[in-house]
């Protein structure tokens, strides 16, 4: 990425409303860009998840990480 793109990603957080805003959306791209580095489809993934996540175990998160949900799908 080049300084310009950073310099414009950066301008983005100055527009999330607050601190816990830039926080959340921070956690959501680094998820997004996780599972993206784990060569699956971010929208996949995220349904899934988003699909089990309330009826799933607090002491079993791990296994809906991305790496996790890749190699279930293979």
């Amino acid at each position: 990425m080049g300084p310009l793109q950073t310099l414009r990603h950066a301008q983005n957080y100055l527009f999330m409303g607050s601190q816990s805003g830039g926080k959340s959306a921070a956690i959501a791209y680094t998820l997004i860009e996780t599972a993206k580095l784990n060569g699956i489809d971010p929208r996949a993934w995220l349904t899934c998840v988003l699909a089990q996540i309330a009826d799933h175990k607090f002491n079993r998160i791990n296994e809906l990480i991305p790496w996790c949900y890749a190699a279930k799908a293979a």
